[in-house]
């Protein structure tokens, strides 16, 4: 099982910025993707979780409402579109899958003016 993000960099307060996650190594289609994060001196915060279809789709309070989760199954590619980002989302995010204990290395978002 493989999971690469890519995606992140600095971004301005209010700016948008999407994030991907490339899957392999497993039945991408059966299997939820969700997405946590890890701000600086804290835990893992879930963030959001896509369901295998795409259509049932989940967000922490936290985010709902700016944050889009979302997959494409013919591509084995998972995404989060982070919109009117706060300085708060500034953090590393990880995209993990249902089926195991793996996720991915990570991809920095920093919000700054």
């Amino acid at each position: 099982v493989q999971l690469v993000e890519s995606g992140g960099g600095s971004v301005q307060p209010g700016g948008s910025l999407r994030l991907s996650c490339a899957a392999s190594g497993f039945t991408f289609s059966d299997y939820y993707i969700k997405w946590v994060r890890q701000r600086p001196g804290k835990g893992l915060e879930w963030v959001a979780t896509v369901y295998s279809t795409g259509e049932n789709k989940y967000y922490a309070d936290s985010v709902k409402g700016r944050f889009t989760v979302s997959r494409d199954n013919t591509k084995n590619m998972a995404y989060l579109d982070l919109d009117s980002v706060k300085s708060e989302d500034s953090a590393v995010y990880f995209c993990a899958w249902g089926g195991g204990p793996e996720q991915g290395q990570g991809t920095q978002v920093t919000v700054s003016s």
